[in-house]
Formats: structure tokens, C-alpha cells, sequence
């Protein structure tokens, strides 16, 4: 979980890769007109994220009914929308990708290919409710390499 541009995808893949799950990347299950929206510069509404977080919450429940660990990425930004993915899952991990705007705005503006646009990298701060103590979530820096945050990550998983 966490803002557009900290490395969600990157580093779910290498995590599913690691750990052998199924890996669910949370953009493709965006509805059409959330992504018309946001490519055009417009932040989504809670609303308007409520179908998209509930799709990512019935496919991670769908692979762990079929006795599937699962990865799934989504920015998760508040903690509303983290407890409404635990009513799919209750036994859910969070990882945040810590990361700071600029670096976020940059990374954003350097993709090819994504809908999302830097300009709304800001929202999704203005939004940002990082995961607190009552939450099982594991926090890291983004800045890190791929390969440390990864297999850092997976260590903490498989000790919990």
C-alpha cells in the first residue's frame, strides 16, 4: 500500500514471486471511469473507491478460499479503506511504502504507460493515513532497493 509512484507493483510482483502467491495488481481492477477520471487529473472520491477496493477484497478472498496465499497491491491510503479490505480478509498484512512526495512526483512523471498522472500525487497525500499500532501492517522505506525491501518483507512475513 501507499501513494502512486512508491513502487506498489514492483515490488507485489516480487513479493508473490518470493512467497509463491498469486499476485493481484489492484490498477487493472479500477472501473473505466476511475481511470478516465484520474487520467484526466481528477482526484476519486471515497464513493468512488468503494466498488474498486471491494473487487481487490473478493479476488484476495476468492485465492485464499481456493487455498492460495495472495499479493495484492493497492495505495490503501486511508484506514477506512484498509478496514474494509479486512472484512474480506481479516487476517491481512499491510506493507506501506513509505515515501516522500517529491520523490513520489518524481517517479510518477517518469512512467510510460500508466494512467496516472503526477499532478495528482498530492491528493493522495492530502489523503494518506498511514497504518498505526492497532493495525498488522509493516512500514519501509521506498527509496530502498527493490531486492532489500522484498526480501525484507518476506523475512518479516514468514516470522509473524
Amino acid at each position: 500500500m501507499g501513494v502512486a509512484g512508491c513502487g506498489k507493483s514492483i515490488v507485489g510482483k516480487g513479493m508473490a514471486a518470493g512467497l509463491g502467491a498469486t499476485f493481484i495488481e489492484g490498477d487493472r481492477l479500477h472501473p473505466p471511469e476511475n481511470v478516465a477520471r484520474m487520467a484526466s487529473g481528477e482526484p476519486l472520491t471515497d464513493a468512488l473507491r468503494a466498488g474498486w477496493l471491494d473487487a481487490i477484497g473478493q479476488q484476495v478472498a476468492a485465492s485464499i478460499a481456493g487455498g492460495h496465499s495472495v499479493v495484492a497491491t493497492c495505495s490503501a491510503l486511508k484506514r477506512g479503506y484498509r478496514d474494509r479490505l479486512r472484512g474480506f480478509c481479516p487476517d491481512i498484512v499491510f506493507l506501506y511504502l513509505e515515501i516522500d512526495p517529491a520523490t513520489a512526483r518524481r517517479r510518477v512523471a517518469n512512467r510510460r504507460g500508466h494512467f496516472m498522472p503526477a499532478s495528482l500525487v498530492d491528493s493522495q497525500f492530502a489523503i494518506l493515513e498511514a497504518p498505526v499500532a492497532d493495525e498488522v501492517a509493516l512500514t519501509v522505506d521506498a527509496k530502498r532497493p527493490v531486492a532489500d525491501i522484498v526480501a525484507g518483507a518476506i523475512h518479516a512475513l514468514r516470522r509473524s
